[in-house]
């Protein structure tokens, strides 16, 4: 009996001892929207809306305030995210179903999961393949539908949800927390679908932001002068934003995609404001010219920001589980949209393009006990560090192809600025969707050097201190040819570095 007891209390010990180790490996909660602008959220600095939930994060962890993305598309910034590698290294360069993504290959959450973690994708996954390696997942298929979604789960079934995206992602998510198994710490990535167009509010926002009349950007009326590829795109609100699927213009509920979907009571009220609001409003005044470009613009403003009010709440909700269940003492929190968005700034909605607005991207992070509250990080630092990041924090050591850097040391004040990266790598191929033209760069924390190829073949060069907003093109002005030439030296080194042998051959370089 002396001996039964004392295994018995061995075994507890073990046990007990084992949940410790366990927990002392932060949970992971990373939110991920999509096409979230930084310009749309109040801790960057924006006018247009408050966000008090993301800032909540910011506030108690970190911000960064040049944060970028490596290649501005759906997509390859999720395969950028999971991977911790550049596109042309984890073989998803473009948003197509040609290209799946392939999911046996090393992704931080199955290493995660390899070393006693809980992990779950849930909401919007766009990797064109089913995920691998997960404990848990539920994702809508493509990009999702707003109202009434359909998700894909673990059996391979698709059902339907009724209710607003954003609000049903947030209820599976706590539902899969709730169930989880509470001795090993987990990681669960919160796939929103929100801002992405067609900028669909939830029912209570409707109307949010109408006693508002946003400022057109100063570059609103960009002409392009000098920049051949921004001038030959298909994305701007003047000419491509479409009357009924974005602007919710003259609806037939019957048969408008992605409008018919929704049930009756919800169409009801959806029709309520839009028939006042955008449908009476446009037949009365019969805009044309500049003044149909400005309305396009207003509604667009409207209903972009109405929607972010539903993904800022809803991570509040995320928030306020994680404190109401004392998870957040040991919770990594990461906020941050899979590129950045244009809001009118050189007259364009989308992304794509190398310019601030779409390769900026909003990134905070708490992490209590290790982010000091308030902290600001000014470094370059790019989403393919995200899963180093992690890694490090659950005491894992990153795999040496992986080709970010964590960013803990940056948030500690460490390495030495001289130590950490001097440019950010972009490289954007996709051509066809809104007709951006495929093209690499560096940008540095003054400069952006801008290899266009293919159909247009040219450079662009930006001083970001004398021209934030990237006006003028200076490429071919002799005073900059020496910071020019270092910055082409930059570019060769990082693609020499990276292997990106397409970029490599545009450059004709031999890697």
């Amino acid at each position: 009996m002396k001996h039964v007891l004392q295994l018995l209390l061995l075994l507890a010990i073990t046990s007990v001892t084992s949940v410790s180790m366990a927990q002392k490996q932060p949970n992971i909660i990373v939110i991920l929207s999509d096409d979230h602008a930084y310009q749309a959220i109040s801790a960057y600095g924006s006018r247009l809306t408050q966000t008090p939930n993301i800032d909540r994060i910011a506030r108690e962890g970190a911000i960064f305030r040049n944060a970028f993305v490596n290649n501005s598309l759906c997509a390859p910034s999720r395969a950028t995210l999971l991977t911790g590698k550049y596109s042309h290294s984890n073989g998803l360069t473009i948003n197509d179903f040609s290209q799946p993504f392939n999911v046996k290959q090393q992704l931080f959450t199955r290493i995660l999961r390899e070393h006693n973690y809980q992990t779950a994708w849930i909401g919007k996954w766009h990797l064109q393949s089913l995920p691998d390696g997960f404990d848990y997942w539920q994702l809508l298929p493509d990009q999702g539908r707003y109202y009434n979604p359909d998700f894909i789960t673990m059996n391979k079934d698709t059902v339907q949800h009724t209710g607003y995206v954003t609000n049903i992602i947030t209820d599976i998510t706590f539902d899969w927390l709730n169930r989880r198994d509470t001795s090993k710490p987990f990681c669960v990535i919160v796939g929103e679908k929100a801002t992405h167009r067609e900028w669909s509010p939830d029912l209570q926002d409707l109307g949010a932001f109408d006693h508002v009349k946003f400022p057109e950007p100063h570059d609103f009326r960009d002409d392009y002068k000098g920049r051949k590829a921004a001038a030959d795109q298909d994305m701007s609100i003047a000419k491509t934003m479409q009357f009924t699927y974005d602007l919710k213009l003259h609806i037939n509920y019957k048969k408008d995609h992605p409008y018919k979907k929704m049930n009756a009571a919800q169409q009801e009220k959806f029709s309520a404001y839009y028939s006042q609001a955008v449908d009476k409003d446009f037949d009365a005044h019969h805009y044309t010219g500049d003044s149909l470009v400005s309305w396009k613009y207003q509604r667009y403003m409207k209903d972009y920001l109405s929607t972010a009010k539903s993904l800022d709440r809803n991570i509040g909700r995320i928030l306020h589980y994680l404190d109401s269940t004392g998870l957040s003492r040991n919770t990594i929190v990461i906020y941050m949209s899979d590129q950045g968005f244009y809001l009118g700034e050189h007259g364009w909605f989308d992304k794509r393009f190398m310019y601030e607005e779409s390769l900026r991207t909003p990134f905070v992070m708490r992490y209590p006990g290790v982010i000091k509250p308030g902290t600001k990080v000014d470094a370059l630092v790019a989403n393919v560090d995200v899963a180093p990041t992690l890694l490090q924090a659950a005491g894992i050591a990153a795999p040496a192809d992986m080709q970010g850097a964590s960013l803990l040391p940056v948030v500690k004040g460490k390495p030495a600025p001289a130590a950490w990266r001097k440019a950010v790598y972009y490289h954007y191929y996709e051509f066809g969707t809104h007709h951006v033209y495929p093209h690499f760069g560096v940008r540095t924390d003054r400069y952006k050097l801008i290899r266009f190829y293919g159909p247009i073949d040219s450079w662009e060069f930006y001083d970001l201190k004398k021209d934030p907003h990237e006006m003028h093109n200076s490429y071919s002005d002799k005073a900059n040819s020496s910071v020019i030439s270092e910055l082409q030296r930059e570019l060769v080194k990082e693609v020499t570095r990276l292997k990106d042998t397409s970029a490599a051959g545009v450059l004709r370089l031999t890697l």
